[in-house]
């Protein structure tokens, strides 16, 4: 796909990807739950010994996606995994094949990283994702785990 172009992102994508992340938020609806700011990535991608990475989609030069993971550890398994924090295309970017270009690389990082599996949550009502997780790269869905939060002050 000559149009299209993946990398690691860079302090200096900070601001691009906080835009993703406004955008995401948006999309799912989650707007009024955003208070991270551009500084927050950029001290983040800033610090080496941060275990977060995003991967950034450009689509002809233009920023269009994202994929932010970092490694968790499977104890039954008794070795780290990737873990999928985030991944977003740009509404008017779906269909050309980027978010399965974005997935497939991380399956490939966790590979090459010996990682035991890939992990990541999908909201229960985003269809179009879940079809995608299902179809194009093969994921179960864990039907017996819940999710559990609890954000700190």
């Amino acid at each position: 796909m000559p149009d299209l172009c993946l990398r690691f992102a860079t302090p200096e994508d900070s601001h691009a990807i906080f835009q993703l992340v406004c955008a995401l938020a948006e999309y799912e609806k989650l707007g009024h739950e955003v208070v991270s700011t551009p500084a927050d990535f950029l001290r983040t991608l800033s610090d080496p010994g941060s275990n977060v990475e995003v991967l950034l989609a450009f689509w002809r030069q233009e920023t269009v996606g994202f994929a932010l993971f970092f490694e968790n550890f499977s104890t039954f398994l008794g070795k780290p995994g990737l873990y999928l924090e985030d991944l977003f295309v740009q509404p008017e970017y779906r269909g050309k094949g980027i978010g399965t270009a974005l997935m497939m690389r991380l399956i490939e990082i966790a590979k090459e990283r010996n990682y035991g599996r890939v992990e990541w949550a999908v909201l229960d009502w985003n269809e179009p994702a879940i079809e995608f997780y299902r179809k194009k790269i093969g994921a179960k869905l864990m039907s017996s785990w819940r999710i559990c939060r609890l954000t700190l002050e």
